[in-house]
């Protein structure tokens, strides 16, 4: 098994992403708020002794993987006739029943650094056509499948990266605005994500 492939590139990119970031506000002081009585009440960023809550570690966590498939959910669009060629391929090895085989080898495919940033991004889209085994409905260009993620991936990276500078910087951005961002963007994945399992 090859030290890079799918699996820990998935776990590097979360890895650099997030860590930095709970070590950036693991070392700034808590901002506090005074709301009138002597318990001073922080940001919400920082728990006891200035280090990262476990709300905002999720949320850094949460919005940089969002990240991550949005970026995956271009792919779908883009490539969505390799993504067609490809799970005919897949479906030809893996009978119905064997579709984790198909996870796993996706998972562990090795992976050369020169891929991680080529243009096609193949990889990423081998996500969609391995997930098609599933759900076949990702792998056609009509379905709701395709649209709602395909859509969510040109739509959600601007919030996200919103969100983890309001998260980082939290007297750089209105809080206002953070509420708006947050609870649309939140909802979107949310009511998505229901349609989705529902449909």
């Amino acid at each position: 098994m090859s030290l890079l492939n799918v699996g820990s590139a998935i776990a590097l990119y979360l890895f650099f992403t997030t860590i930095p970031a709970i070590s950036f506000l693991g070392g700034h002081d808590t901002i506090n708020v005074n709301y009138g009585n002597d318990n001073s009440i922080g940001d919400g960023t920082r728990g006891a002794g200035g280090i990262a809550s476990p709300l905002t570690i999720s949320l850094l966590f949460f919005n940089n993987l969002n990240i991550f498939i949005a970026l995956c959910e271009i792919c779908l669009g883009r490539n969505i006739s390799y993504i067609q060629h490809h799970y005919k391929k897949l479906r030809s090895l893996y009978s119905p029943g064997n579709e984790w085989q198909a996870c796993l080898s996706y998972l562990t495919m090795p992976l050369r650094i020169a891929q991680l940033f080529t243009n096609g991004n193949h990889w990423m889209s081998q996500m969609w056509s391995t997930y098609a085994l599933y759900d076949p409905s990702y792998q056609n260009q009509e379905s709701f499948g395709f649209f709602i993620d395909y859509g969510n991936g040109l739509s959600t990276i601007p919030p996200s990266i919103f969100m983890q500078v309001a998260i980082l910087f939290p007297n750089k951005v209105s809080a206002l605005w953070v509420g708006c961002v947050g609870l649309a963007m939140y909802w979107q994945v949310l009511y998505g994500t229901i349609i989705y399992i529902l449909s």
